[in-house]
């Protein structure tokens, strides 16, 4: 009998120009996946295209393809170089819209490495850092922007970018950035690009205005779906584990951060993941935390370490859930049931990516158990509930198994110490000496150094209202008291210190 199976089309017969198809074989990525598969004869062809997946199915190379290969201007604008002709200072032809810093990021990779061959050139922008970086690679020319809505409206505010020649606009986790309170800034950027522009638009639901964005600004998009929406990832296996009480459950926490395999720990609260991480280290367990009270530089460093495999256990908001895109997650861990449905699946999503395998473990308090059947009867998922005591003799086989090979337990003292050489590491990257090695190059160190210092014109003591303090703090013999200000008597005279 003759096999009837349709073979899978390649990147090639779908009409990606060669140069990004040899990007993408040479990251492994040699059969597209169904979003990919579905969407890119539209999106090639320049249609707006409204796409629908859950987390994990590919989105990402969906759009940056043909992102990247319509700018280019094809094959034969690749080969001609042509978006350096038409590159121009402060005005992207490209944008996509993400809604946190970690998946502005990790686009920007994806789509760097579709760009780096065509001749394109990439950037990003969003909060949490000084924006003179970003500015200098706007005025340096740029053909796509990365950005997170909010820095990138403040951008546009100052009049340091334009978006009038923008000629492709991406929305990606467009419901996200619903929940997160951003349409109205999307809006705003969007009423700045050109109305005949093609509109790329991918969402796991329409609820939350994203459907009013679609009917505003895409026009007679092309829909593709190729998962029902929220729908449970077929590759995960759910577990529910109830313990006793708080000593059972920091057990089982430690027992599940303990082995080899990358993991991802989700709390519902900052200041929990914050403790987790340095509970975990501090036990041998390299952890690092992702939240949102984190400067972006120490988000950097703690998103590297996980990646790298020097940390292997990564505690996590809910904020960072859907930015965070890492490879080879094995485990993903809830401390506590979110709260509410979506939130389990998206944090569900950080496994079993690509079509990978995985596991999600929800750890239930007897109090917390009502709430955890409504979460799974919403999201859809069938799960028998186990009682487990990671503290009793015999641990029970199916946590054994999440554990698996358990990894050695490294000296806090040691990763504390690696950590601060990547710090250090990272401040001179930046051009900045690290703390303890140099002079303080901040403007208002500078105008000190300008005249004279501190304190050059009085060296002696005054005397504050609570104590003694050190004079000439300044061009006359001002001092600091231990609780306010004094003033050496004289004119800057040392006063004797009292015995």
């Amino acid at each position: 009998m003759t096999d009837q199976t349709t073979p899978t089309p390649s990147f090639l017969d779908l009409g990606v120009p060669e140069p990004i198809a040899h990007a993408l074989e040479k990251n492994g990525k040699t059969s597209p996946f169904p979003i990919q598969r579905d969407t890119l004869p539209d999106t090639l062809a320049g249609r707006d295209v409204l796409g629908r997946g859950r987390t994990g199915s590919g989105k990402t190379i969906a759009f940056g393809i043909p992102l990247v290969a319509n700018l280019a201007g094809g094959e034969a604008g690749i080969a001609s170089h042509a978006a350096a002709k038409t590159r121009r200072p402060n005005r992207p032809r490209g944008l996509v819209l993400a809604p946190t810093r970690e998946l502005v990021t990790q686009i920007a990779e994806t789509i760097k490495m579709l760009a780096d061959p065509a001749g394109i050139k990439v950037t990003t922008i969003f909060g949490g850092i000084p924006q003179r970086r970003q500015e200098a690679a706007l005025e340096g020319g740029i053909d796509i922007v990365v950005a997170a809505p909010g820095r990138l409206d403040d951008l546009m505010r100052q009049g340091l970018v334009s978006l009038e020649d923008v000629e492709i606009t991406v929305l990606d986790e467009a419901d996200h950035m619903a929940d997160m309170g951003f349409l109205p800034v999307v809006t705003r950027i969007l009423n700045q690009t050109p109305k005949q522009g093609q509109r790329l638009l991918f969402s796991a639901t329409l609820d939350n205005g994203v459907d009013n964005i679609v009917k505003r600004y895409l026009h007679s998009p092309v829909m593709h779906s190729v998962d029902a929406a929220e729908s449970p990832v077929p590759q995960l296996t759910h577990h529910v584990f109830e313990v006793a009480g708080k000593s059972e459950k920091d057990a089982l926490i430690e027992a599940l951060a303990s082995g080899t395999a990358r993991r991802i720990f989700f709390t519902r609260m900052k200041h929990q993941a914050k403790k987790l991480a340095k509970q975990l280290t501090a036990r041998g367990i390299p952890a690092v935390e992702l939240q949102g009270n984190l400067s972006q530089n120490a988000r950097d460093r703690n998103l590297a370490e996980f990646v790298s495999g020097e940390a292997r256990v990564l505690v996590a908001t809910d904020v960072a859930a859907r930015g965070v895109h890492v490879d080879g997650v094995e485990l993903v861990v809830h401390i506590d049931p979110p709260v509410e449905h979506k939130a389990y699946l998206h944090r569900s999503g950080r496994t079993a990516r690509a079509g990978n395998e995985g596991d999600v473990v929800t750890i239930v308090l007897p109090e917390q158990r009502g709430e955890m059947r409504q979460i799974m009867r919403a999201a859809k998922i069938r799960v028998t509930p186990k009682p487990v005591n990671p503290m009793a003799s015999n641990i029970d086989p199916e946590v054994l198994a999440l554990i698996g090979e358990l990894a050695p337990r490294v000296d806090p003292k040691e990763t504390e110490r690696r950590r601060a050489e990547a710090q250090a590491a990272q401040q001179r990257a930046a051009g900045h000496a690290p703390a303890g090695t140099g002079k303080s190059q901040g403007a208002n160190a500078r105008r000190k150094r300008s005249r004279g210092g501190r304190g050059r014109s009085g060296q002696g003591q005054g005397q504050g209202q609570g104590g003694q303090g050190q004079g000439g703090q300044g061009r006359n013999s001002q001092g600091r008291g231990g609780q306010g200000r004094g003033r050496a008597p004289g004119s800057g005279a040392p006063r004797p210190p009292r015995s």
